[in-house]
């Protein structure tokens, strides 16, 4: 993979265009999780240091049909000032007199917040007028925005095609950890991968088990393989239509070479609740009126046992419903044993996805892996395999600077 960084081009005195991702959760008008906005600092802070002028551009939420203050960027202002260190102005539109204006106003090392692009309908259109307004702001387009890089959108796609493009430290940083993890991983490589329905994630499977020398499944997507296997789950979550994909995909991965690693025992409840009384039971012997919520002792002792070969390790995804104790215990005790073997440098241990982040923030150890994605629904579409829009143009489009 072949693309320039902000450390391949001559920035000093040059308007950039930074794509970030300042699509942050908030409540009230207060940022909940500061992450993407946290890594996005080396970025900002090699800009500013280098002389540049920098105009961030970001969508936020979905406005439905132009500007709506519900959606605005204006918010974020202080916040960025305070976690980036360095001063930040406004304009409350990415394009027309009000961008022009700021950006002709930066002097070199200053830092300008332009207003969500979303407020208007060529973004998602990747409309080329759209895209041409937004490329007369600046000299260089920079990409740090992997988390959307799915997206071919204005400001994501369409800005690489007619502007010279480079990728920021945190689109570096996430193409490096992926390439690295599933397109020439040192194997043994095993992907862990859990959720509550495998239909969403077939094509992630597919393309797993095309890759994988091991596939560890947790949650109600194994509860469907073990369905199809002929388990009765009693009560626990299962997708009991999906029994002929779950056979498809045991076979393929038979004939690929990959082994599916599925639970042995679980954690039952009769309900999901917490306090809720619950028990461990072979798979094959959960209790009528119960279902399983976690993987239990036996099979944590049994992927650890499996998991000492790996030299990569790729996760999407708890093993149990771990939003309540006890049922995060399988996914805690996991994420503990890959922090130690990524610790001692015995393996490489990358992570994604939404509820990934969330379960492994609550075992304590997002730090202490490799490297854990920000980024959710492009994370899933790479790990499925499939090209990124973003990512493509900033590969494709290498023009200097």
């Amino acid at each position: 993979m072949t693309f320039k960084t902000i450390r391949d081009i001559d920035v000093k005195g040059k308007v950039i265009l930074l794509r970030a991702d300042l699509n942050v959760p908030a409540k009230d008008g207060v940022v909940t999780d500061t992450t993407r906005i946290d890594r996005l600092k080396d970025t900002i802070d090699y800009l500013v240091s280098h002389g540049a002028k920098t105009l961030v551009m970001s969508h936020f939420g979905r406005p439905k049909g132009g500007a709506d203050p519900e959606f605005s960027l204006e918010f974020l202002v202080p916040v960025l000032q305070k976690k980036w260190g360095h001063d930040v102005r406004f304009a409350d539109d990415c394009i027309g007199t009000p961008a022009v204006t700021l950006a002709g106003s930066l002097k070199d090392g200053q830092i300008g917040l332009l207003e969500n692009v979303r407020f208007h309908a060529g973004e998602e259109k990747n409309d080329p007028e759209f895209v041409q307004a937004l490329s007369e702001l600046g000299d260089i387009y920079v990409n740090d925005a992997f988390s959307s890089a799915h997206r071919a959108h204005a400001s994501t796609e369409g800005l690489a095609h007619v502007m010279p493009t480079a990728a920021g430290f945190l689109m570096e940083a996430e193409l490096n950890a992926l390439n690295a993890a599933l397109e020439k991983p040192e194997r043994p490589l095993a992907a862990i991968v859990g959720g509550a329905k495998i239909s969403t994630k077939l094509e992630l499977l597919g393309n797993l088990v095309e890759k994988a020398d091991m596939l560890i499944l947790g949650g109600g997507m194994a509860n469907t393989f073990l369905h199809a296997q002929g388990v009765d789950l009693k009560s626990s979550l299962c997708e009991k239509d999906m029994a002929d994909q779950a056979r498809a995909i045991m076979a393929k991965a038979k004939e690929k070479g990959c082994d599916i690693l599925l639970p042995v025992d679980g954690v039952w409840s009769m309900k999901f609740a917490a306090g809720a009384e619950h028990a461990v039971c072979a798979m094959n012997a959960v209790p009528d009126g119960t279902m399983v919520l976690d993987i239990g002792p036996q099979s944590v002792a049994m992927l650890k046992q499996r998991l000492a070969f790996a030299k990569t390790i790729v996760w999407n995804g708890p093993l149990g419903a771990f939003e309540i104790a006890p049922f995060d215990q399988g996914t805690v005790e996991l994420a503990k044993y890959v922090v130690e073997r990524t610790k001692v440098g015995d393996v490489t241990s990358v992570a994604g996805g939404g509820d990934t982040v969330a379960a492994l923030e609550q075992a304590g150890v997002v730090e202490k892996l490799t490297y854990v994605s920000s980024a959710g629904g492009a994370f899933l579409e790479w790990m499925e395999g499939k090209t990124l829009p973003g990512v493509a143009a900033l590969t494709a489009f290498k023009k200097a600077a």
